[in-house]
């Protein structure tokens, strides 16, 4: 369930999210932007080796594209560091560093914060509580799945924001897809309790694992909605590590609209 919004723009979106009123949320393709191969087109990293102010007009024209707003990005290291967004931190001004703190998942329940993960073949997994109004966003590469991400950022919202799984809504953006998660090497790498998912000799289904994990974090199993995208066999419309080592990386943001949001 996945579909373009804006063909110009080429901004994908999930039907299901898409219903829920004061909800922002977008993944934008590598399609247009100022950057220059083997970054092109719409690269949102600085870490890459991207010129900078091809990036920075990059950010500049998604922040633009989809509303607006205060959007934070984080120094993403494959860890289980969780930020939350507070009210406090916008207020002071903390919720933008020159230099982002490193984290691989983001919180908040601020209207007019854009929540970025950056990515190119890994999974961007963005939840919303539609009664608290909270979102998240995880940066869940296959080193983010074998320490279950997912669920201690579940468990965050639960007992920082008084989160209902049952009530979340999950969606997995475009990333690394069963039929190119080779990993020859697995018995060192993924923990014997993933193994179920292996698919044939050495490839893993990490959409399935995510799934997976959400729902044992307590999310119902149609709340569930993943775009079904390989980013290695598109590499065309999104950046892929697998595909190309010198790349870019694309964004997914998730957030709540502050117009709509003031008046809940």
């Amino acid at each position: 369930m996945f579909l373009v919004k804006n063909r110009q723009n080429y901004l994908f979106q999930f039907p299901p999210l898409l219903k829920m009123p004061g909800l922002v949320h977008a993944v934008a393709s590598r399609i247009g932007g100022n950057s220059r191969p083997p970054f092109d087109g719409m690269n949102m990293s600085h870490g890459v080796g991207d010129d900078p102010e091809a990036v920075t007009a990059n950010r500049k024209r998604l922040r633009q594209i989809t509303g607006n707003g205060i959007c934070v990005y984080t120094r993403q290291n494959h860890g289980t560091s969780i930020r939350a967004i507070t009210r406090d931190a916008v207020a002071r001004g903390e919720a933008v560093q020159t230099e982002p703190v490193p984290a691989d998942a983001l919180i908040t329940d601020v209207p007019g914060v854009r929540l970025l993960i950056q990515t190119a073949d890994c999974q961007a997994v963005m939840l919303f509580d539609p009664q608290k109004r909270v979102v998240a966003n995880i940066h869940c590469g296959w080193r983010g799945s074998v320490a279950d991400i997912i669920g201690h950022t579940v468990l965050r919202m639960i007992s920082g924001f008084g989160c209902d799984p049952g009530r979340m809504i999950a969606a997995i953006g475009p990333s690394l897809g069963p039929c190119c998660a080779e990993f020859v090497n697995f018995q060192d790498e993924i923990p014997r309790p993933l193994w179920p998912f292996r698919v044939g000799a050495h490839h893993f289904d990490f959409w399935r694992i995510s799934r997976h994990q959400l729902i044992t974090a307590g999310l119902s199993d149609g709340n569930v909605h993943g775009s079904g995208i390989c980013t290695r066999c598109n590499p065309h419309l999104f950046f892929s590590y697998r595909a190309a080592p010198k790349t870019g990386r694309f964004a997914a943001l998730i957030g709540l609209d502050e117009n709509i949001a003031s008046r809940h």
